[in-house]
């Protein structure tokens, strides 16, 4: 049985090993390299559940990065509990195989309380002082000390937000490396998320990327020949590629202005009341999942979407009768290619909420990528910064407003699944050219695990 290592390097396509990419083009010409249609949506918690599982969002039941809970009346996103991927997961199969079978799943999404044998995954402290202490929740109990121990705090800053760069998928892909060299698991997941921030921040075609992809390059060059020298074999999988993006779409103010958005004023700000609206949209990229309330004007809810600029495609929820049915939304807005959603709701920056303008992934009822920026708007925001960081240190509460308003500013996005080629997510390694969807991934990583 061979030892497996996937490096999930998100946003990897096959137009950017051609063009940008020369050390992963030299690994993917001696393999085989496959691009296939993305799970739909195509987005981080999506993909992943669905190589992992085999199936798709109508059994596994992520539907997106977040959905509306509607018994709790409440948006979220970025939950982390693996018992939310319904169905037998890839490791939990080959374990029915070879009993004693031992997976690594290294930051990949839904990683608290896995079946996996060792698991690490973003998870800061919460104290009831209303403080956020960044930190690392891994399994089993001790892994976490180990790691840090070894490598440092894990650069929390760097993951997500205007600072997102190298140092994290560096902590990230050297903490795989500690797990190979100590424990040696048959199947290690790997999660490389730098090429994304650029992606997203910028766009494919930007001047900025240069930098950026001689980083993941180098390092994934770097991860490739340490796992070969230790006889593993090395899979290097995507979730979806980026489109470049030029227009914002609001639907929350589209269904504003026609009366279906409840509002409610909190210490003079607005804030979303998703459990009062008779319509509402919660954005995830370039899809956005319209849950209605009121029957009655469902058929015009339609009407409404297909007619606002910048959506290609309105679709029935699509998600069969179970689990996927229940947390989708009754239909689903596909952009443009040029296009994405925003979450905004409110009509005039001075009443949007506080979180706005803060990295805040959990109380935004949306997805925000303009969390990737500095508002340009702003004098000295790294004076800001490093202020809000010594009041946080000295165990203050503050806010750090320092993020943009301005949705023009994101330059590249995803979510859709009619993608050209050059947009697809893809698979290196032997034998890949077997795999012709995202669901059949579950099958090839199964089959090289047991070959």
């Amino acid at each position: 049985m061979k030892r497996i290592a996937v490096l999930n390097v998100v946003g990897l396509t096959k137009g950017l090993i051609a063009k940008n990419l020369p050390r992963i083009r030299k690994l993917a010409e001696n393999l085989e390299t496959t691009s296939f249609t993305p799970a739909f949506p195509a987005v981080t918690t999506t993909a992943q559940a669905t190589y992992l599982t085999g199936t798709s969002p109508s059994d596994h039941g992520i539907v997106g990065n977040g959905w509306y809970e509607r018994e709790d009346a409440e948006v979220r996103f970025w939950k982390q509990s693996n018992h939310l991927i319904r169905g037998e997961k890839l490791w939990e199969a080959l374990r029915r195989e070879k009993s004693d079978f031992r997976c690594a799943k290294m930051f990949w999404w839904y990683n608290m309380y896995s079946s996996a044998d060792w698991s690490v995954t973003p998870r800061p402290i919460y104290p009831a002082d209303g403080r956020k202490v960044f930190d690392v929740y891994a399994h089993p109990p001790g892994l976490r000390d180990k790691l840090v121990g070894e490598l440092g705090e894990f650069p929390f800053p760097s993951f997500w937000g205007p600072r997102a760069g190298l140092p994290s998928s560096q902590w990230i892909a050297d903490s795989a490396r500690w797990v190979e060299e100590q424990e040696q698991p048959d199947l290690n997941l790997v999660y490389l998320p730098h090429l994304d921030y650029g992606l997203q921040r910028w766009g494919p075609d930007a001047s900025e990327m240069g930098v950026e992809f001689e980083a993941i390059d180098r390092l994934v060059d770097e991860l490739i020949s340490f796992f070969v020298k230790r006889g593993v074999e090395v899979v290097l999988l995507s979730e979806y590629g980026i489109s470049k993006v030029r227009k914002p779409v609001h639907l929350n103010r589209v269904f504003r202005d026609k009366g279906w958005i409840q509002i409610k004023n909190e210490l003079g700000l607005e804030l979303l009341d998703a459990g009062a609206s008779r319509a509402f949209a919660v954005a995830d990229h370039q899809v956005a999942h319209i849950y209605v309330r009121d029957d009655t004007i469902r058929n015009e809810v339609r009407c409404v979407l297909e007619a606002t600029e910048g959506v290609a495609e309105v679709r029935e929820s699509g998600f069969g009768d179970g689990i996927g049915a229940r947390r989708a939304g009754d239909f689903i807005a596909v952009s443009s290619p040029e296009s994405w959603f925003t979450y905004y709701y409110w009509m005039d920056d001075m009443v949007a909420p506080d979180f706005a303008r803060t990295v805040d992934i959990h109380r935004k009822p949306g997805y925000d990528p303009a969390e990737l920026h500095l508002d340009p708007a702003l004098s000295l925001p790294r004076i800001r910064i490093a202020s809000f960081l010594i009041r946080k240190k000295l165990g203050f509460r503050a806010l750090l407003p320092v993020i943009p308003l301005d949705a023009s500013l994101v330059g590249g996005s995803h979510g859709r699944d009619d993608v050209p080629e050059d947009e697809q997510p893809v698979l290196v390694g032997a034998g890949a050219s077997s795999v012709s969807s995202a669901e059949e991934v579950f099958n090839y990583l199964r089959l090289r695990c047991l070959s």
